[in-house]
């Protein structure tokens, strides 16, 4: 609780502080009041980095839910061999995002003789520019992070699909369903509270998104990829405008900490029904 308090709840309460000041170091910080929160509110660029923000969340949200629900059906059983396979594909959830992003920076480099474009010119696709486009750049930083998401959210639905009783599934074969008929009526019902606390994590992780951007795009080209938390950086340490910064924080702390009532209100509503 110690460390809680001075590593984390200390620092919290005093960026809300700062949030209401315009910080100046060495010369004593000004009371602004809720100026930082109307500034950023009518930036533009806050404004284009809330829409990248709400995409990347989204398509990052479903899309690592749909392939870890896809691969937790495929790992699915007790067979020895599987444990191997299941820690392989976990690998990316514990590596570091800044080397997984570097990675595929490498990966994705536009030219005819990068990696991606090598074998997409097998099938006589590409060259494609990749993070090098605001067209595509969006799009790119996307895939990493379903990439990067969908082992996570696979080893959740694996834990719950151990829970569902066997004797559901004997009793529609039974009845004549389909595999995809089991999967509906059966698999997704029984997975509600596991879908529920992916789509809080997956959110949350989603709006706070950061370091796989910074390090694939830094926001770029043309801030197509400039999401919340970039912005934040940039108007904190390249701008130096640290109490505009801090307002954007926790104005996004407000977000996903709404977001999050809400889910658990949702989720107590059904279980409650």
């Amino acid at each position: 609780m110690l460390i809680f308090v001075v590593f984390k709840y200390v620092p919290m309460v005093e960026g809300i502080r700062l949030s209401l000041y315009q910080v100046r170091p060495f010369l004593g910080d000004l009371w602004v009041g809720l100026d930082n929160y109307v500034r950023i509110l009518g930036d533009e660029r806050f404004r284009d980095a809330i829409g990248h923000t709400l995409v990347l969340a989204f398509g990052q949200t479903i899309g690592s839910m749909v392939i870890g629900f896809a691969l937790a059906l495929l790992l699915e059983g007790h067979a020895k061999s599987l444990w191997f396979v299941r820690s392989a594909v976990f690998l990316p959830v514990v590596a570091a995002t800044a080397v997984i992003g570097e990675i595929w920076r490498l990966l994705f480099f536009p030219a005819p003789e990068g990696f991606i474009n090598s074998v997409l010119s097998i099938v006589g696709l590409g060259p494609w520019t990749f993070l090098d486009s605001p067209d595509t750049s969006l799009a790119s930083v996307m895939f990493v992070g379903i990439w990067k998401g969908a082992p996570y959210d696979m080893v959740l639905i694996l834990a719950g699909l151990a829970g569902i009783d066997r004797q559901q599934y004997e009793a529609s074969a039974l009845d004549g369903a389909t595999t995809v008929q089991r999967i509906r009526h059966v698999t997704l019902p029984a997975l509600r509270p596991v879908i529920t606390i992916l789509l809080t994590l997956a959110s949350i992780r989603g709006l706070r998104v950061f370091t796989e951007v910074y390090v694939l795009t830094g926001g770029g080209p043309a801030g197509s990829t400039d999401v919340w938390m970039t912005r934040v950086f940039t108007v904190a340490f390249e701008r130096n405008e640290i109490g505009v910064a801090s307002a954007g924080s926790v104005m996004l702390f407000l977000i996903t900490f709404a977001l999050t009532v809400v889910v658990q209100l949702y989720r107590r509503r059904r279980e409650a029904k």
